[in-house]
């Protein structure tokens, strides 16, 4: 008698959700995406108009290595999809004094700048990577591999010892602090945690790691585009088995005996044995579950720190323009107060930092003679906009930045797309618009994030930014695999 595979149905078709069927088809399971949206991806999404290209999600690509572990678990390498480029300089920073640093991706050129910056600070950058490769070592190994379902499984002798070495109870402003004084050294090793997703005061030093991925692991660029990830992804999803069904938001699921035995969308019906619910949690949960089966109320929501939220321009040039490089950081207005605007204050910051993409300087992704911008503002989630609010703010930053590479480019702007707050809330059913999932605090990590596995239906799991281990795009690949295989040892 032939072997009947078990059905799995995975709601949503991003990142998490690509990784954790491509494992769970290539290991003999019946396997159903559901995407609510029209393409598969997730965040990772293209536009294409008027012979632009633009990346709208996720812009940055580090940690190649996490990639290609994926890509080698199907017998693949990441050069089978896309030609990977190291972005150099690895960005471009204007300073809040009127100067600006490019930051080579050579890192003995690196350690000259930061002596340039402040003396002996070059060999206080080997020390201080050191210790983040250690971190990156055990912070992407043993420690992030875990479904963090209980604190028990950091019981273990060696995990402890080594977590120690991850400086959970101290901050990554207190860890960077301790070795530079100079402030624009602080602000170039506090940026990413800043713009992917909390407060550096708050912050572990343990994602000093973020530093060595930057630093170390550098900065790279699928020839393509960033969507090329997503091409990538689906073609081996497709390639395992998997059936990516588009245009298909699931509306309920039906528990029989505490499993899911059905999941119903606003076109079709489909027998599960097990789920994976990829897309936002919290929609998840307080939309498409019943209230008896839901681990978390709104209470539990309102209380955790979300990351920010993103006021997003997408700019076709009619003109080159000089002065900008690939990525372009704008910490030309006070770091501190942005922080506690998005933080603390919740309001629209009075002069905000923000981030340019111009990928048109590495690739065809403009006409020729044209540029492609993408400029990203972090807000916090709990803010109010308006369309007047959404121009003052398109008018500040495109302001600033003629100012600052001394061209006039606003007449020059033939094509122009805004994607904000709400945005984010209708293309992805993001709790409050966030961008990048919740902070990554001390009580948000590992076993304190929402949980993978649901303790009142048997057969419902969860992947992706809000559980573990985070956001990003690394981290939702690895939390697809630890979903696919806590299943598959569960439904075994």
């Amino acid at each position: 008698m032939k072997n009947i595979k078990k059905k799995i149905i995975v709601i949503g078709a991003g990142i998490s959700g690509l990784s954790a069927a491509s494992y769970l088809a290539r290991d003999g399971y019946d396997v159903t995406i559901l995407e609510k949206n029209n393409y598969a991806g997730g965040r990772i999404r293209q536009l294409k108009v008027n012979d632009f290209t633009f990346d709208m999600g996720p812009s940055w690509y580090w940690m190649p290595d996490i990639f290609e572990r994926f890509y080698n678990d199907f017998n693949h390498n990441t050069s089978d999809f896309y030609e990977l480029e190291r972005i150099d300089p690895s960005y471009k920073i204007f300073w809040e004094d009127k100067t600006t640093s490019l930051i080579p991706a050579n890192y003995s050129k690196l350690k000259q700048l930061f002596d340039s910056i402040e003396n002996g600070s070059g060999e206080k950058l080997d020390k201080y990577l050191e210790d983040a490769k250690i971190k990156y070592e055990v912070g992407m190994g043993e420690f992030v591999e875990r479904p963090s379902i209980s604190i028990k499984e950091y019981l273990d002798p060696l995990l402890i010892t080594n977590s120690m070495k991850l400086d959970l109870l101290k901050s990554i402003t207190s860890s960077i602090s301790k070795k530079f004084q100079n402030k624009k050294l602080k602000q170039l090793l506090e940026f990413p945690v800043l713009f992917l997703g909390a407060k550096p005061s708050k912050t572990p030093a343990l994602y000093s790691m973020m530093n060595y991925a930057d630093i170390k692991l550098g900065t790279w660029y699928p020839v393509g585009g960033m969507f090329e990830i997503s091409k990538a992804f689906t073609s081996i999803a497709i390639e395992q088995g998997v059936k990516i069904i588009l245009n298909q938001p699931v509306e309920k699921v039906l528990v029989k005996n505490n499993n899911i035995n059905q999941v119903i969308t606003n076109v079709d019906k489909y027998e599960s044995d097990a789920v994976i619910n990829c897309s936002d949690y919290h929609h998840f949960e307080q939309n498409i579950l019943d209230e008896e089966y839901r681990m978390y109320d709104n209470n539990y929501w309102e209380s955790r720190v979300f990351a920010p939220t993103c006021l997003l321009f997408y700019l076709g040039i009619n003109k080159k323009l000089s002065g900008i490089e690939h990525h372009n950081l704008f910490f030309d207005a006070d770091f501190k107060s942005h922080s506690d605007d998005i933080y603390d204050k919740h309001r629209w910051p009075k002069e905000p930092l923000f981030y340019l993409s111009a990928t048109s300087k590495s690739d065809t992704t403009a006409p020729e003679g044209y540029e492609n911008l993408f400029i990203l503002i972090p807000l916090s989630t709990n803010i109010k906009e308006t369309e007047s609010i959404i121009d003052k703010y398109y008018d500040m930053v495109i302001d600033r930045i003629e100012n600052r590479i001394g061209q006039k480019f606003k007449d020059n702007i033939v094509y122009k797309k805004v994607f904000s707050r709400n945005d984010f809330i209708a293309d992805y059913n993001s709790y409050k618009g966030n961008a990048y999932g919740l902070a990554n605090t001390l009580l948000q990590t590992a076993f304190l994030k929402p949980k993978m596995k649901n303790n009142k239906i048997s057969n419902l799991y969860y992947a992706g930014q809000l559980t573990v281990p985070g956001p990003g795009l690394p981290p939702s690949i690895i939390s697809g695999r630890i979903a696919s295989q806590l299943l598959k040892k569960e439904l075994k």
